[in-house]
């Protein structure tokens, strides 16, 4: 810097002693050739660069397309409302299925196939009307989660598998619940599994063999009478059913139509009393409506009507103490 506060050489973006070196290497270009130092260019950027960028037209920063695309979509859009408005689109998925399902089935991915195992007391059917199968869908969209868990709201389905082999086969596995009794309640016959789920109403006559239980909650409890059935030994087979009273004792029902009264606790011992008093009196086979076990030390017996008036015509008949014979 001179005195008058000038700079002595060029104020440039070039390093200091860059015009010497240029003169002594003989090179003549001009220094505008020479590019801008990286520092530079990384904080501006190269200004040919930017003038370029803001001098292309809009239409080229546009996406190629884009108004025949727009134009595509709006006129599908009318299209597709004027079929809705019309009813043409429920016509079609009445006919042919939903759209999509439709397609896949164009392009080979339709369900043709359906595998089903694991069953013995449903139909093929029942089956399929329970998942909701049908000949409009297609495999590609089938939502094996969903199939599995409609199976599995179906009473007499205790698990299923659900697997797709491509390209059109649905394969279904099924693990069915047993039926193990008849339950009845509230006047109704139902036939329960062992869990006491209720399977379905009792409709069928092959069931009618079942162990049979009755009264509110006796479903859930259709084992513990299962376990009084086997404890009454060589009298199980005269018990008919087992009624449960007030959700805490059972009362048996014989091929007599005789009520066994059994105490909420200690019921097996009760019920080898039973077979003791049969053995050595033939209880069951005398004119008793019901017999009362729930007092360990004593049997109460509840006679039939006319057991009752024959039993007071004998005490009528029985002489009196001191009073000689009554006549």
């Amino acid at each position: 810097m001179d005195g008058g506060g000038r700079y002595l050489q060029p104020m440039t973006a070039y390093p200091a002693g860059f015009a010497v070196a240029r003169a002594a290497s003989g090179d003549r270009r001009p220094a505008s050739s020479f590019k801008q130092p990286s520092r530079i260019r990384k904080l501006f950027g190269a200004s040919s660069s930017v003038r370029r960028r803001s001098a292309a037209p809009i239409e080229q920063r546009l996406p190629r397309f884009l108004g025949t695309g727009l134009t595509l979509a709006f006129f599908s859009a009318v299209v597709g409302y004027g079929l809705w408005q019309g009813g043409h689109i429920d016509g079609f998925i009445r006919q042919h299925g939903e759209p999509h399902h439709a397609l896949a089935r164009t392009v080979g991915l339709g369900l043709e196939q359906v595998t089903i195992s694991g069953i013995s007391q449903m139909s093929e059917n029942e089956v399929l009307a329970a998942a909701g199968i049908n000949g409009k869908l297609s495999l590609a969209f089938l939502d094996v989660n969903d199939l599995r868990e409609r199976l599995e709201r179906v009473p007499m389905v205790k698990s299923a598998t659900v697997r797709k082999l491509y390209p059109n086969e649905l394969v279904i596995t099924l693990a069915e619940r047993e039926a193990h009794a008849i339950w009845q309640n509230n006047g109704e016959l139902f036939v329960i599994a062992a869990d006491g789920t209720v399977i379905d109403l009792m409709q069928d006559e092959r069931y009618v063999g079942l162990p049979f239980v009755v009264g509110e909650g006796a479903n859930a409890r259709s084992k513990d009478y299962l376990a009084l059935v086997e404890a009454a030994g060589p009298l199980k087979q005269r018990i008919r059913a087992g009624t449960l009273v007030a959700g805490r004792r059972w009362t048996l029902k014989m091929d007599n139509g005789m009520d066994v009264r059994l105490p909420e606790i200690g019921a097996t011992h009760a019920l080898a009393r039973l077979v003791k008093l049969e053995n050595e009196q033939k209880i069951l086979e005398k004119d008793v409506l019901a017999i009362d076990l729930r007092m360990a030390d004593r049997v109460v017996v509840r006679l039939t009507e006319e057991a009752a008036l024959a039993r007071a015509e004998a005490l009528k008949k029985k002489p009196m103490r001191g009073k000689g014979v009554d006549t």
